[in-house]
């Protein structure tokens, strides 16, 4: 065997050692933001477990405030819906229903805070603190878990955008990009918050 035939094949395994670890890099990055959407999706069905309880609550004191709290029930329906749709596919356009459906949710359930704030007897009855406590932990816990699967999706997707791996990722299987999960209040929530006197 000559130099170079040698060489030709040195630089043939080298090229199929490159692409294979190609292919399990973009493998490694998919199933990072997909367990990274697993995470989300434990702390959201705990969160939807709580809205009946929370609802329950608040039934025997707000009475004749039937359509606001079936107004939270609705869109915590909808919300659960959307996310079985988006477990199924992490990284698709369920992504943007489930969003949807989360901000729809989460303006029922401000709408149910205000109105909570004329019955004094509910804000102090004890059940009503307690599970309001876990709500609020529990959108602490999405938020994070949301951060992180952000940050594995932007991962992912410049890792599949860059030089070479561009060429390869849809003859992988990577076809389409993922989809960040953001709700319709990002917005507000990264404004500055206004003080006046």
């Amino acid at each position: 065997m000559d130099l170079s035939s040698i060489i030709f094949w040195v630089i043939i395994f080298g090229s199929i050692v490159y692409i294979v670890g190609i292919y399990n890099q973009l493998v490694t990055l998919r199933n990072r933001f997909q367990n990274a959407f697993s995470q989300i999706e434990v702390q959201l069905k705990r969160r939807y477990d709580l809205i009946p309880n929370l609802v329950e609550t608040a039934k025997a004191y707000m009475s004749h405030e039937r359509e606001t709290l079936e107004a939270v029930i609705s869109a915590r329906n909808e919300a659960m819906t959307m996310l079985k749709g988006a477990a199924a596919d992490p990284s698709g356009s369920a992504i943007q229903g489930l969003a949807g459906a989360e901000g729809v949710l989460q303006g029922a359930l401000g709408k149910m805070n205000m109105v909570m704030e004329a019955y004094p007897d509910l804000k102090a009855n004890q059940n009503m603190m307690q599970l309001t406590e876990e709500l609020t932990t529990t959108e602490n816990r999405v938020a994070f878990a949301r951060q992180a699967f952000n940050d594995a999706v932007t991962e992912y997707n410049s890792y599949k955008q860059s030089f070479p791996p561009v060429f390869f990722a849809k003859k992988f299987g990577h076809p389409k990009d993922a989809s960040l999960l953001e709700f319709e209040d990002s917005a507000a929530i990264q404004a500055a918050p206004k003080v006046s006197f």
